[in-house]
């Protein structure tokens, strides 16, 4: 895990650094290949500079955001945005279902779309696998 990852859970609280850590480490076994940093303010992995995974705190959750949710076929992972990508929002440790997670993992390395040239095409979302 990148040290600025492992940095920004240690600034969460309680159950909320719980959260992090245990999708930090979920996140890790499922995309071991993946490179992780800290993109607009939160822990992000991407996989050829484009990215799949992160999760962020919110007011009264920590999210779980992949990029190219929406067609993974996934009932339990919400739209999010107007492109592709889809959330969970998890308030305690014993929501997280490392099972889900790693399935959603490999969807997420499975089907991409090209959000690393997004601007370049003026917005157009190009599927990438």
């Amino acid at each position: 895990m990148n040290s600025d990852t492992k940095a920004f859970n240690e600034t969460q609280e309680g159950e909320r650094r719980v959260i992090c850590e245990r999708l930090a480490k979920e996140i890790q076994k499922g995309l071991p290949e993946a490179e992780n940093k800290i993109w607009h303010r939160y822990p992000t992995w991407f996989l050829e500079g484009n990215p799949i995974v992160a999760y962020n705190t919110l007011k009264d959750s920590i999210r779980l955001l992949f990029w190219s949710c929406q067609s993974f076929d996934e009932p339990d992972l919400k739209p999010e945005g107007s492109f592709k990508a889809a959330e969970i929002r998890y308030t305690s440790l014993d929501e997280i279902n490392p099972d889900d997670v790693q399935r959603w993992l490999k969807k997420a390395r499975d089907i991409q779309w090209d959000y690393k040239n997004l601007i370049k095409r003026r917005g157009e979302l190009v599927r990438l696998r």
